[in-house]
């Protein structure tokens, strides 16, 4: 991505009545603390995101023009006419004038050679010592020539209206790949501004045969780089944060010709029920600097983050340096393993199995999960969800894309995958119990260490996944699901149930 094409934003800084550049992260808490937001006991900022809690999907619009057109994936993206576009910009422009502008400057993506710069104009402080936090920050000396590629605005405060605004209700998410900018209204929820440059890197990266991926990564002790697939809430902040290994990143990666890369230069931790015995990484991460979301505080500023009673999607964001265990810069090797992380809200997936090539296509594709409750507007509990490449909401090229560069990836260096199941066990949602997170992390180790090279597999008889028998630290009984439930006759028939429902869903790719 060298010798990028600037393009001029349509964004008016001008009528500003105070620009406020790249502030640093005390100066950002301080304007965030008297705009309204407090500080936890650990010196964390804790700022509530109103109305939206999490991610809004059905406001998430791509502008059709003719440079991206064909390329774009239309049945998985809203369309917006460029008029409507123009009449929003037109909107943000007007509400920006008088106001506080905070501008960030930052790049996405650790491999110099594929990044882009982009530029975050926002009138909230939390905001801008959010996105500060959660991209990579140019050095001082990248600062004094940096040139913007791309502009995300973010006016939370300001509301749409679908009758005068033709958007589809009081908040938008509207990206143009012609003017290079991305527009946010109408909701204060910020992992939307990290999500809209994971959905320009989707779209870039992979027409110059880099692979992009909803997946974080680390690093072992021998520099064997693993990568962990899924969707929000099933594991792959937590799973990747090891302290038995270095973290690449959490969320976003792209795999060129000589390795990984994460896009971003921070984290975006669930906190619902974080303890410090149980993710001591994250717990230790969350301190001056960070940013929580939507967490109850006691009396005295100590966060309560067995408290859902605001969402379920309590958050928080940290610069990855504040993991003590992180990779600087943010890259490594070819994968040796990779592992795609299901929520199974039936309870009927084995909580780990190896995949032939074939079977990787096919759960890729599918991308099985449960939606957790908050990670978007109106989950409320687990939702049965297949979303293809495990992020189908942030894709914007056909599935097909990422799928052939995932199989000649793992071909051309030989990866083992591995599905992981992080969801129920001893019955679905509501009967059974949530899958020990020791219990996972252990089946990891062993995955990754060659400690199931040795063991024998069985077929599970249903899904046909090859599934170890035993496996160190972890009850035998737990590896094979049929033996956790009571009721073995309901195992079959929500087995049953869970593998027409793949292949139903899997014959659209057929």
């Amino acid at each position: 991505m060298s010798s990028p094409t600037m393009t001029p934003s349509p964004i008016r800084l001008d009528a500003a009545s105070e620009v406020l550049r790249n502030l640093p992260v005390a100066e950002l808490v301080e304007h965030a603390v008297k705009s309204g937001d407090r500080l936890a006991a650990n010196g964390a900022l804790v700022a509530l995101t109103g109305k939206y809690t999490g991610r809004t999907p059905k406001d998430k619009h791509t502008v059709r023009e003719p440079g991206s057109e064909e390329n774009i994936w239309w049945e998985n993206n809203n369309s917006m006419d460029p008029a409507t576009f123009a009449k929003l910009v037109e909107k943000a422009n007007a509400y920006l004038a008088g106001k506080h502008a905070y501008v960030i400057d930052t790049y996405g993506g650790a491999d110099p050679r594929y990044r882009i710069a982009a530029r975050f104009i926002v009138t909230r402080p939390y905001h801008a010592l959010f996105i500060k936090q959660l991209l990579i920050r140019p050095s001082s000396a990248e600062l004094a020539t940096y040139e913007p590629e791309w502009t995300v605005v973010d006016l939370g405060d300001l509301s749409c209206d679908p009758a005068t605004d033709g958007t589809k209700g009081d908040a938008v998410i509207a990206l143009n790949f012609a003017e290079k900018t991305v527009l946010i209204m109408g909701t204060q929820y910020a992992g939307e501004m990290k999500k809209s440059v994971f959905t320009i890197l989707n779209y870039l990266l992979p027409l110059q045969g880099v692979l992009s991926m909803h997946c974080s990564a680390n690093i072992g002790a021998e520099g064997d780089t693993a990568l962990f697939f899924g969707l929000s809430g099933t594991g792959k902040t937590t799973l990747s944060a090891s302290p038995n290994r270095r973290l690449i990143g959490d969320d976003e990666h792209g795999w060129t010709d000589t390795g990984v890369f994460n896009f971003e230069g921070g984290c975006y931790a669930k906190c619902i029920k974080l303890s410090a015995a149980g993710e001591p990484e994250i717990w230790n991460a969350i301190r001056f600097g960070s940013v929580l979301e939507n967490v109850v505080m006691d009396a005295a500023h100590v966060p309560d983050f067995d408290d859902g009673s605001i969402t379920e999607n309590t958050r928080c964001a940290y610069p990855i340096d504040y993991i003590e265990n992180a990779v600087e810069p943010s890259v490594g090797g070819h994968p040796k393993n990779i592992v795609f992380l299901t929520c199974d809200a039936f309870g009927v997936l084995p909580p780990i199995s190896r995949l032939t090539p074939e079977q990787a296509m096919f759960h890729f594709l599918n991308g099985y999960t449960a939606k957790v409750a908050g990670t978007e507007a109106g989950v409320t509990e687990p939702q049965t969800t297949f979303s293809t490449c495990f992020g189908a909401p942030f894709l914007p090229l056909r599935p097909k894309v990422y799928a052939e560069l995932l199989r000649d990836k793992i071909a051309r260096h030989g990866a083992k995958v591995w599905l992981v199941n992080t969801g129920w066990t001893g019955g679905p949602y509501g009967v059974g119990s949530r899958m020990k997170l020791a219990y996972t992390r252990a089946m990891i180790d062993a995955a990754f260490s060659g400690g199931l090279d040795g063991v024998e597999f069985v077929t599970d008889p249903v899904f046909g996944l090859s599934v170890p028998t035993t496996c160190p630290n972890v009850p035998s009984e737990v590896l094979l699901p049929r033996n956790t439930w009571s009721d073995k006759d309901a195992y079959d028939a929500k087995a049953t149930q869970l593998a027409g429902m793949f292949e139903e869903n899997f014959r659209k790719f057929a």
